[in-house]
């Protein structure tokens, strides 16, 4: 599912899988990457979007400045007819500004979300919304960009679903070594950071 491509047949086995994020219609292709990488910082799948202003076409990896190594247990997937992968005990949860959302500190997370949101410039239309089962606001002032946004929808996932995780339940066998080094070495703390994402 990495490379974007694909064809899903009516009677083919769902390939969704939640938690999960869906982009409805997105604008920038470095906010998907953003995604993408947010995605797997915090332990999600799966990234799915709609629409045709991003298209990955042959492209086999992200754009660069969002790669890490990380990236690579995230499948994404460029698919209109993305609810129709996932069954039908997953959560649709819409991310959007309005009257009767919660506010994101007072949500509780379903364990088999799937977050919806909108476009850069844009909101999530109604053809969507309507399969929402919760509505979620994030509480700023202005509004943000849409990988900000992303990426504290599920940190605040994480922080109520795991409040116990610690920086070593998060970080690899390998990168653990480097940690536990205290960045002796020079070479091997460089490559803690790089595997982490911390290098430009």
């Amino acid at each position: 599912m990495k490379d974007g491509n694909g064809i899903f047949g009516k009677n083919s086995a769902k390939q969704g899988e939640a938690p999960a994020i869906a982009l409805i219609n997105p604008k920038n292709k470095h906010n998907v990457g953003k995604v993408v990488r947010s995605a797997s910082c915090f332990g999600i799948k799966q990234v799915w979007w709609t629409g045709d202003r991003v298209q990955m076409g042959g492209e086999k990896r992200l754009p660069r400045e969002e790669r890490m190594k990380g990236w690579q247990d995230v499948s994404y997937r460029q698919y209109d007819r993305f609810l129709d992968q996932f069954n039908s005990d997953v959560v649709p949860v819409c991310i959007e500004l309005r009257p009767d959302a919660v506010p994101l500190p007072m949500f509780e997370h379903p364990e088999k979300a799937l977050y919806i949101f909108g476009p850069e410039d844009g909101h999530v239309d109604s053809i969507w919304a309507r399969h929402c089962q919760r509505f979620v606001v994030i509480p700023t002032r202005y509004c943000l960009n849409l990988a900000v946004a992303v990426s504290l929808v599920l940190y605040d996932r994480q922080t109520k679903m795991e409040p116990n995780l610690t920086i070593h339940d998060t970080i690899s066998d390998n990168d653990k070594r480097h940690w536990n080094q205290g960045g002796q070495g020079g070479d091997a703390n460089d490559d803690f950071f790089e595997e982490l994402g911390l290098t430009s």
